[in-house]
């Protein structure tokens, strides 16, 4: 595992270029193979998340072409295969194979998916819309059997939006018979990048940005380009640290995607300034406390969660943060608590009193957004953070260390166990 070490009071300027959404591409590798050719996705993050997509791709014998930010990924030789524990349990988005492999191929056996661990993520809405297009689903201790000798189109209705849900089933009924309607279907940005990479494909979807979706069936899927939508969280990420730290640039990014995140900052009193693919935030003193809940898009991600917490921790007053989504969100807290935050949390409710200084310790990355926002606490604390389990954070930001370091931050990124670097190091160190 991988640890950062930030010195914090730094000031930042300049800009940051946005990479492409890692909740979209970790939808559109496994979506690639419905395609009966060739595909080519590009705008594609360096993430250690598509690191481990391509290497279920390659198990199931797929051949996949990757050059800088391009996947090029031909199904011509691919076979399906059992994909296991060892490769499924990398990441949650592994369980978007079920969806692809049994409209393909109507049988999948695939190992338990993993994932950050933030509380129950339950499978079961998408295992029992698997079973209402037809397919009978066996559940053993170390995976997961798809079975359906046909699929047929029918309705589903969501008991709850769910963004997993909708992909995996819309992947699975584009080659069902007949038509399929999803209702209560999630409507994040993410989604209708894969309903445009599969309709580019010849798939037939319509309702794209709705809660319904239909779809109906077709027999082949042929050649599709797509290019990965830009990431809104990190986009969400670093308008929240400019917040606290300096005026920002952030460039290739789509302000609509981050509307929600824009209305929250300007509310506390941000100035914010954007046009059609930049965003720029200035640093911003005396912001107003405010009541957060997360929700489904186009609502407050729950992704921003934890990282808006520690710019609450800055603010004159008492703030509140609802989260909606999952209820194993808050395992940070004690961390963030040992760093000096005045914290309470009942139920999904946290409570927080500001301001109140930050000071640097050794933390860990309870999950991806987590990490993200000890990356943030770290950055405004005094003396240094080490962030411990750093590795999860690589899955979701691109050369997020090398972005923070170009724009002011002192930061570094090392093995745990190479100990001839120490916290005051971190200053004279380059990347």
């Amino acid at each position: 595992m991988k640890q950062i070490i930030i010195n914090g009071t730094n000031t930042i300027s300049g800009e940051i270029a946005i990479s492409g959404a890692k909740n979209s591409v970790v939808a559109l590798i496994p979506a690639a193979i419905l395609s009966d050719s060739l595909v080519k996705i590009t705008n594609v993050p360096k993430l250690s998340d598509c690191d481990s997509l391509e290497q279920i791709l390659l198990d199931l014998n797929c051949d996949v072409i990757r050059n800088k930010d391009t996947f090029v990924i031909s199904t011509m030789n691919m076979q399906n295969k059992f994909i296991s524990n060892e490769l499924s349990q990398k990441l949650r988005a592994s369980y978007y194979f079920m969806g692809s492999l049994l409209a393909k191929y109507n049988h999948v056996e695939i190992g338990m998916p993993g994932g950050c661990d933030f509380g129950t993520r339950p499978i079961d809405l998408h295992l029992k819309g698997f079973e209402q297009l037809g397919a009978k689903v066996t559940v053993l201790d170390d995976r997961i059997i798809l079975d359906a000798p046909q699929l047929n189109g029918t309705t589903i209705n969501l008991e709850k939006v769910s963004v997993g849900a909708t992909i995996n089933l819309l992947l699975a009924a584009t080659k069902a018979n007949g038509i399929t309607t999803i209702n209560n279907a999630a409507c994040e940005p993410e989604i209708d990048n894969v309903i445009d990479f599969l309709n580019n494909m010849g798939a037939k979807i319509s309702g794209k940005g709705t809660s319904t979706l239909q779809i109906t069936g077709v027999k082949k899927l042929g050649t599709s380009q797509i290019a990965v939508i830009p990431d809104r969280i990190e986009t969400g990420t670093y308008m929240i640290l400019a917040t606290l730290l300096g005026d920002l640039k952030i460039t290739n990014t789509n302000p609509i995607y981050v509307k929600s995140i824009c209305d929250i900052l300007k509310q506390m009193g941000v100035n914010i300034e954007y046009s059609a693919n930049e965003i720029i935030v200035h640093k911003s003193f005396n912001n107003k406390p405010i009541n957060i809940e997360t929700n489904p898009y186009p609502g407050f991600p729950t992704d921003l969660g934890q990282i808006i917490a520690v710019l609450m921790t800055q603010i004159n007053g008492q703030s509140t943060l609802t989260e909606n989504i999952y209820n194993g969100r808050t395992k940070y807290l004690v961390h963030l608590s040992n760093m000096g935050a005045d914290i309470n949390l009942k139920d999904n409710v946290t409570t927080i009193n500001g301001p109140t200084k930050l000071i640097g310790t050794t933390v860990e990355a309870t999950d991806l957004r987590a990490g993200a926002a000890f990356l943030v606490a770290g950055a405004i604390a005094e003396g240094s953070t080490t962030i411990n389990k750093a590795d999860l954070i690589l899955r979701g930001y691109e050369n997020i260390v090398e972005k923070l370091d170009k724009i002011g931050i002192n930061i570094i990124i090392q093995d745990e166990l190479d100990k001839n670097l120490t916290p005051e190091s971190v200053k004279k160190k380059k990347l």
